[in-house]
């Protein structure tokens, strides 16, 4: 069995071996399955599958190259690391099946004990495991944990506590110190070891085999603490969004039960029709809440609202016009986006204008954005008013907060009025499509 002869190729060999060790595991780590995977901490079947098929593809053609290369590629060879780490990550059974996968090539080239050393190796990941109670504990191991052995052995026998995180560092010392014996004990091509031989430089072995197993468990543990963050941004987002709409709905029902209270008293018949509007609302906002809903399913509820709304003006007082885009129907928008703004209308626009009203809602789909327009000829917002519209109306605020929320800067909102003659209200946002119906 050739060695490295020079500490300069040692200290090479060594590094790249880490860089490699490293390098596979940043590559597995930007597969969003294997993402998914390393999240989850209780794997079923198919997940240990799913690591396995991730992680020994890379391994093997590691092993092959240090066959077909010889000592400038010795480097690749992580069949021990790897095995190790399946077992760590898959258990007890994935452990030994995942190294002996990775060495077939070296049984092929007739290194009779490298399926059994990784076998080993693995099936040792999994024990460990298996032994620590908490398996985030794993994920404390990383390449610095030597340093940690003072005051692990303190706990030890200060507390008669385990340190964990201690158990990985020994086992991969033990791992290498084993195979090294194993070579000289052994016919040379029996195993593959980098440097087989009792003396200093084995240290620098030992020190390369602890980093190529950390090394890649740190990476893979910011990621799983970034998706942690993900996890908790999106959490954030939907308590925030159902913060919002439980603002909106209190304030809608309130004036719609004062309206049916308002008809009741001179017309039981329009109340009773009121009434079957208002449960077919009552059925919308008693649903699973949706964050998206299709445009046809925002306006048939409109159609609800403003049936309830034509009841309480009378139909000669109060104008609907519809400009609809057929392209546009089918198109996601926030749910209840459109109430509060026609409420307002309909509120601050049209009540306080004496004679008849008309509002008008007209909807385009040009270049990948949907349009929507509001339009009444109420009374419109004077100058003064105009800033503080957002602030001191409900309605409008919270649909501004909702769409910056769901869209970030990627929307527009404008107002636009005319004191006397209405207000124009636009809304420009991305137009949707059906696969991102439900967000969060």
């Amino acid at each position: 069995m050739e060695t490295a002869t020079s500490v300069r190729d040692l200290l090479f060999t060594l590094l790249l071996k880490v860089g490699v060790a490293s390098s596979i595991a940043a590559l597995l780590a930007r597969w969003n399955t294997f993402r998914r995977v390393l999240f989850t901490e209780k794997r079923d079947p198919d997940q240990k599958l799913k690591l396995m098929l991730f992680m020994t593809p890379p391994l093997i053609v590691g092993v092959t190259l240090r066959l077909v290369g010889g000592p400038p590629y010795w480097f690749a060879d992580l069949s021990l690391e790897g095995a190790f780490l399946m077992g760590l990550l898959g258990g007890r059974v994935v452990g030994p099946i995942g190294g002996a996968i990775i060495t077939i090539p070296a049984l092929i080239s007739h290194e009779w004990l490298a399926m059994p050393a990784a076998s080993t190796a693995g099936l040792l990941g999994g024990l460990i495991r298996q032994a620590i109670p908490n398996k985030e504990d794993l994920w404390n191991f990383g390449p610095f944990t030597f340093l940690n052995i003072p005051k692990a052995t303190m706990r030890l026998l200060g507390k008669a506590q385990l340190s964990w995180e201690m158990a990985p560092l020994a086992a991969c010392v033990g791992l290498e110190l084993g195979r090294v014996a194993l070579v000289l004990a052994t016919k040379p091509k029996w195993l593959f070891a980098l440097d087989a031989r009792w003396d200093w430089w084995l240290t620098l072995v030992v020190i390369a085999t602890l980093m190529s197993v950390a090394a890649p468990l740190k990476i893979w543990n910011n990621t799983r603490i970034e998706m942690n963050l993900e996890r908790h941004q999106q959490l954030l987002l939907k308590a925030r969004m159902d913060a919002l709409s439980s603002q909106i709905n209190p304030h809608f029902l309130f004036n719609t039960l004062n309206t049916v209270t308002a008809l009741i008293r001179f017309d039981p018949d329009s109340a009773r029709g009121v009434v079957l509007r208002l449960s077919n609302i009552l059925r919308r906002l008693l649903r699973k809440h949706e964050t998206f809903v299709a445009l046809r399913e925002e306006l048939q509820f409109i159609d609800d609202y403003l049936d309830i709304e034509v009841a309480r003006f009378g139909r000669d007082n109060l104008e609907i016009v519809k400009q609809l885009d057929g392209e546009t129907l089918e198109a996601f928008v926030p749910s209840m986006l459109l109430q509060p703004i026609v409420e307002n209308c309909l509120k601050h626009g049209l009540a306080p204008k004496l004679g008849g009203g008309k509002i008008e809602l007209r909807t385009t789909n040009r270049d990948g954005r949907l349009h929507i327009e509001i339009e009444d000829n109420g009374v419109g917002i004077s100058e003064e008013k105009m800033p503080h519209v957002y602030v001191e109306g409900i309605g409008l605020s919270n649909v501004r907060e909702r769409l910056r929320v769901l869209y970030g800067t990627d929307f527009n909102l404008d107002i636009q009025s005319r004191a006397g003659e209405g207000t124009v209200i636009r809304i420009d946002v991305p137009a949707l499509v059906p696969a991102m119906q439900t967000v969060g």
